[in-house]
């Protein structure tokens, strides 16, 4: 089945690109060239990925990702950063973006990215609606509401990204298991490329410091020397 994908990137060169292999993938695509433009093709019809450069005239990529992420729908969202700017990826995490590409960037890397999101979705959609599955998973304090997309600790909320809160269910859903690094990025991620592995510290550093109470000392996601990761069983 195609999927439907939103482009929202002013360089029409990087645009028309994008759009050319996600076509060669069986999607189907729609451009914008500005942020307003990108918000008004999303309302009007539904998507399953949108592509969302940084830099945009009118409203920027981190304004809109905000606005994306403010809506009921849930739609993947794989952001576009200049190789300089390490504030704007982690800005767009924070915001809501699922993941992101450095440019310049690679066409296989970009399809590999799409395919790991849309293979991420269909998962969780799957997981979502087979009955067997428990919804809720409870521990120590902390409780995930798999179909609320919720996490609570100690009774207050915590506001996860979405890659922050499927690592958090990864790692509930296996206490005790221990992964390591490209393990991680293989099951969570959905690829593993070489260089890579540092994205993992990166969430769980900032994972870690939403939900323990002692970062430094984590009840929850805690760390094997010398293999990897595990959640406490």
């Amino acid at each position: 089945m195609s999927k439907n994908v939103l482009i929202i990137e002013d360089d029409p060169d990087i645009a028309h690109l994008i759009a050319m292999h996600l076509r060669d993938n069986e999607c189907k695509t729609e451009l914008a060239g500005t942020g307003k433009a990108g918000l008004a093709a999303f309302q009007s019809r539904k998507f399953d990925l949108v592509v969302l450069d940084v830099m945009l005239p009118q409203m920027d990529g981190l304004t809109v990702c905000r606005e994306l992420r403010s809506r009921a729908d849930y739609v993947p969202i794989l952001m576009l950063t200049s190789k300089s700017s390490e504030l704007d990826r982690v800005v767009g995490l924070e915001m809501g973006a699922d993941d992101y590409l450095t440019k310049p960037f690679s066409v296989p890397e970009l399809i590999a990215r799409v395919r790991a999101l849309f293979r991420r979705v269909e998962a969780l959609d799957k997981k979502l609606k087979n009955k067997d599955v428990e919804k809720l998973i409870e521990h120590n304090g902390m409780m995930i509401d798999l179909e609320k997309h919720e996490v609570k600790v100690d009774g207050n909320k915590v506001e996860l990204t979405a890659r922050e809160f499927e690592l958090l269910v990864h790692f509930a859903s296996h206490p005790g298991h221990v992964f390591n690094r490209t393990q991680l990025l293989d099951q969570v991620w959905g690829y593993n490329h070489e260089g890579y592995e540092h994205t993992v510290n990166t969430h769980i550093n900032r994972l870690r410091a939403k939900i323990e109470s002692n970062p430094a000392k984590p009840r929850f996601i805690q760390t094997v020397w010398g293999v990897g990761y595990k959640f406490a069983e």
